[in-house]
């Protein structure tokens, strides 16, 4: 973990991850919002720390003040399914990041949320909230990232938005990805590399209802020497174990298992280590249904501190420059 640097303030905090990113970032998170119950359960038990406060954003008046604000509010109608109905009220929730960052006025901030938001039936909604935050006075940036580009053994890609306050002439750099093909770049990372000790996943931990009809309408199989798919938040849609039978298309929508074999699902234990937590074992209190759920929508620890590192190391730059000047 770095040496903490900045103070930060936690929206929407899951179970974590986006906090545990911080942390490793050096930054010291010293309050954080969550309103799912099970999740403020998990925050405890995965991060260790109890700054935790359980409870709906909308009713928080007043908000401390902080160096950093993070915000991983949910836009689950902008995903790459496309808008869903009734879904109205959970993406106006930038609405609260945006009041809390005109009370809170931090040096920065960080937003994570679904790549779908970019595409142009959902750009309205990401071009409302870069109106917004640069009216409250903050430089922005914006970038897709991809999980698997920064050390994990995932496809994910998730839009990030990064503001410095303008007084501080700057504005925010995206880090370069640290995985790939090419020079200097470490090898994507695979399953095998992650979760082959978690490989003997005990009864339990993961789905065992039957493989209905959706499930099997798409190529839910990724190898051992491949990253997973994306790890999703209903325990039932979750990817196939790569221990499983390969699966083979037959028809539209229709896929089949090319051989007889034992297939399962990935446990959660796996989920949470291909997210990038160091310690899936500490996913525990809940439900397992709940706990996949938490797990599906929380940011991958890593990528979330990537961007974070990137972050404290341009501000502390420039105060460094400030000081010499």
């Amino acid at each position: 973990m770095a040496k903490e640097t900045f103070s930060g303030i936690s929206l929407f905090a899951g179970c974590g991850g986006s906090d545990l990113g911080m942390a490793a970032a050096g930054i010291k998170v010293a309050w954080a919002n969550e309103v799912n119950e099970g999740a403020c359960t998990l925050y405890e038990s995965v991060t260790g720390s109890k700054a935790i406060d359980c409870c709906d954003v909308r009713r928080v008046e007043k908000f401390p003040k902080a160096d950093i604000l993070c915000g991983c509010y949910p836009c689950q109608g902008y995903s790459q399914a496309g808008r869903r109905n009734g879904a109205d009220n959970i993406n106006l929730l930038y609405q609260e990041f945006d009041r809390a960052l005109r009370q809170i006025r931090p040096l920065a901030f960080v937003v994570e949320n679904v790549d779908g938001m970019r595409f142009s039936h959902n750009s309205h909604l990401l071009q409302a909230q870069l109106v917004r935050f640069r009216s409250a006075g903050y430089r922005v940036s914006w970038k897709m990232l991809d999980a698997k580009d920064f050390g994990l053994a995932q496809d994910r890609r998730r839009l990030f938005l990064v503001g410095i306050r303008s007084s501080e002439g700057r504005t925010f750099s995206f880090p370069a990805a640290t995985h790939g093909i090419g020079p200097g770049l470490s090898a994507y990372r695979t399953q095998r590399d992650v979760i082959w000790g978690y490989r003997e996943a005990p009864h339990g931990s993961y789905a065992d209802e039957d493989m209905h009809w959706y499930y099997l309408s798409r190529n839910r199989w990724r190898s051992w020497d491949q990253q997973a798919r994306c790890i999703v938040a209903h325990w039932r849609h979750v990817g196939l174990h790569p221990d499983s039978p390969k699966l083979k298309r037959v028809s539209t929508d229709k896929w089949v298992f090319e051989s007889a074999g034992v297939a399962r699902r990935l446990s959660y234990l796996e989920c949470a280590a291909l997210q990038g937590f160091q310690e899936p074992d500490r996913f525990k209190g809940i439900s397992v249904r709940r706990v996949f759920k938490a797990i599906g929508n929380a940011v991958p620890p890593p990528l979330f501190g990537a961007v974070a590192s990137s972050l404290v190391t341009q501000l502390t730059r420039r105060a460094v420059s400030s000081r010499s000047a």
